[in-house]
């Protein structure tokens, strides 16, 4: 199976720009022959805490209709929300559809970075779907800083670990390349992440958007400052 993933440019709190700014890489990410595309960690409002907070009609669901243009783009996509939780606060969360649009599962980030605990709610479960024959794991940002995460997604039998993030060009250029790799190489994992390229709430995103192979071998790389997918083979098997 061909992956994708995608770094954006996110228009700040307005979800139809960013749906359709989506749904174009999508597009795109179909018409290089792959089958699913992820996205970055609320790529569809933007890295915007505070407007979060004050604007639940920031939050999505999964049969919102403002994700019809990526539930109609013709491929499988993993695109990251605020999603409403349990309690009055949403959750930061991962949707994936197929490429007919239908809802496969939702994961909800577990572990919060800092001045996100103020704003969002944690999640309590594990992120699992399978898809061609594949089966994959979920994370989303910090998440992915936590070993046992993505060892438990090891242990389950999943073979492609998801991480829809931001990282900025400070400190987050060396946490991007050490994390990832070391999740492929630790965990026999093929690792996909999706970035945020430019501004990106209080942060510019870093871009390079990568996907990885089982043992850390860097299989496909975006530049740091264009919105756009890079894709990668991977596989059922070693």
């Amino acid at each position: 199976m061909k992956i994708a993933a995608a770094q954006l440019t996110c228009v700040p709190a307005d979800v139809p720009a960013n749906a359709a700014r989506a749904a174009a890489l999508a597009s795109v990410a179909r018409e290089q022959g792959a089958e699913l595309v992820v996205f970055p960690e609320l790529a569809l409002t933007g890295y915007e805490p505070e407007a979060l907070a004050a604007d639940p009609g920031l939050w999505t669901a999964a049969d919102d209709p403002r994700l019809d243009p990526l539930r109609s783009a013709g491929i499988a996509t993993a695109v990251n929300v605020a999603l409403p939780g349990p309690g009055p606060r949403p959750v930061i969360a991962t949707l994936v559809h197929d490429a007919d649009g239908a809802h496969l599962t939702t994961y909800a980030k577990q572990h919060l970075y800092r001045h996100e605990r103020e704003v969002f709610a944690p999640g309590t479960a594990d992120g699992r779907f399978e898809l061609g024959g594949i089966r994959f794991s979920l994370g989303v940002c910090y998440d992915n800083h936590f070993a046992e995460l993505t060892a438990r997604g090891a242990a389950d039998g999943c073979r492609v670990h998801l991480a829809s993030s931001l990282y900025g060009t400070g400190d987050g250029l060396h946490e991007r390349a050490s994390v990832y790799p070391g999740i492929a190489r630790e965990h026999g994992l093929y690792v996909v992440l999706a970035n945020h390229v430019g501004p990106a709430g209080p942060w510019t995103g870093c871009g390079g958007a990568a996907v990885w192979a089982p043992g850390g071998t860097l299989l496909a790389e975006a530049d740091g400052r264009t919105p756009s997918v890079v894709t990668a083979e991977v596989g059922a098997t070693t």
